[in-house]
């Protein structure tokens, strides 16, 4: 093979670039699905182009010194057909827009739903490979025996089904407890802690005034009736009634707590979490966190640092009741705090902007902003997610991508379907 000229390789790399443009050549028989033939590869040329205007082939570098024809290529044209567990429904909106595999609605064939119970239902059923699989929901109920018909017939609260089926809790000194560290069941307590009846179960007895030493032993706040220094009461350390403890919002900041008792007030900007705990050299406020927040409720904590917002409310105190004793408890004044949470408002989609603005999205740079989920698109500008990008031929795989009407091309998962062609049939080619 003779070396070719200037004039003879350009001719070639121009109709190599004309072909690839309207052609996509891969080894594929049956219908299939594209997003584009504009990927990059490097491909080898073949020299020998007659003046018949016939396309190169491409082939493999690894392969070039192979009989690679423009014969043995496959070439693909837009399809109207359904590729594989994709049909189209008496209730579909788009051609082969049902997936019979995946859709709990379509399983294995048209109008096969599978089960769906309300919001307090312990099964869930989904659609795998055309089949209803259940599943138990949460960690409550489990399919012990494998009868479907039944459900999650089994509560896995008790000894003999502890967090799981026949998870057995043997000794009777760790019952199946609910672990709120790990929001799961299991047998016994954390170390240090009891099981109690009562809510959290695991209780630590070496100072709870409640279950001082064991379960349901409250000590009485009063003591035996002596005197108590100021702002203290008597509780639980150590396993034993009858100690000196500070009133809640009061530490002892001078570790006398018998002489002087709990002179230092807390909630305040100089000791706002504990004695000590000074948020002023922090350049930050005491405050207050409510029920429902990210630290439990009434909890003092120094806040809003630089490049954050307080978003709550401050008030004039309360008070809070010390539970033992014959009468019920001995009540307490707290000091008047603010409670809320340090915010940065540029990205919290509860507090977007502003306090209180919540977005239904995304908060970015202060404003809300939406995004579709997979599969949905916001094509008309319009603040909702109105396009099905997965079967839609006029918007397939994103806003404006159409597949060939005029050959009833399918859009199915984002993709225009098609399927092999005669190449001299006078199709255009995908």
């Amino acid at each position: 093979m003779g070396e070719q000229s200037p004039r003879r390789r350009a001719h070639a790399r121009s109709q190599v670039r004309a072909y690839a443009a309207a052609s996509c050549v891969v080894a594929v028989t049956s219908a299939i699905l594209v997003a584009s033939c504009s990927e990059p590869s490097r491909v080898v040329l073949g020299y020998d182009l007659d003046d018949s205007g016939s396309p190169p082939a491409f082939t493999d570098p690894n392969e070039a010194g192979s009989d690679v024809t423009a014969s043995s290529l496959i070439t693909y044209c837009p399809s109207s057909n359904c590729p594989a567990g994709h049909t189209t429904c008496p209730d579909s909106i788009f051609a082969c827009d049902v997936n019979l595999k995946t859709d709990i609605r379509n399983c294995g064939a048209c109008g096969v739903a599978c089960p769906r119970g309300d919001r307090f239902s312990t099964e869930l059923f989904s659609c795998v490979d055309g089949r209803c699989v259940m599943a138990c929901v949460g960690n409550t109920n489990g399919d012990c025996d494998g009868v479907t018909d039944n459900g999650c017939e089994r509560q896995l609260i008790d000894d003999d089904n502890c967090g799981g089926c026949d998870v057995k809790c043997l000794d009777p000194e760790k019952p199946c407890i609910f672990n709120e560290a790990t929001s799961a069941r299991q047998c016994g307590c954390p170390a240090g802690m009891k099981p109690c009846a009562t809510f959290p179960q695991c209780v630590r007895v070496e100072d709870n005034d409640a279950h001082c030493g064991a379960c349901d032993n409250k000590c009485a706040p009063e003591g035996d009736g002596g005197l108590r220094p100021p702002h203290t009461y008597f509780g639980c350390l150590q396993s034993t009634c009858g100690k000196l403890k500070c009133e809640p919002g009061w530490c002892d900041g001078d570790d006398d707590i018998k002489g002087t008792g709990c002179e230092t007030e807390l909630g305040t900007d100089t000791n706002c979490a504990a004695c000590g705990d000074n948020c002023r050299l922090k350049g930050q406020t005491c405050l207050l966190t409510p029920s429902g927040g990210r630290l439990p409720p009434s909890t003092p904590y120094c806040g809003c640092p630089e490049g954050q917002t307080f978003c709550g409310s401050c008030d004039s105190g309360g008070v809070i009741i010390v539970p033992g004793g014959g009468d019920g408890g001995l009540t307490f004044p707290l000091p008047p705090v603010c409670r809320g949470l340090c915010i940065d408002l540029t990205n919290d989609v509860d507090n977007c902007g502003v306090c209180g603005l919540k977005c239904n999205g995304s908060c970015e740079y202060g404003s809300c902003v939406q995004h579709c989920p997979y599969g949905r698109a916001d094509c008309d500008g319009n603040p909702d997610c109105e396009v099905n990008t997965l079967s839609d031929p006029q918007n397939c795989g994103g806003c404006g991508i159409v597949c060939d009407a005029v050959a009833g091309q399918a859009c199915v998962e984002g993709r225009c379907v098609v399927e092999p062609c005669d190449q001299n049939d006078g199709g255009l080619t995908r």
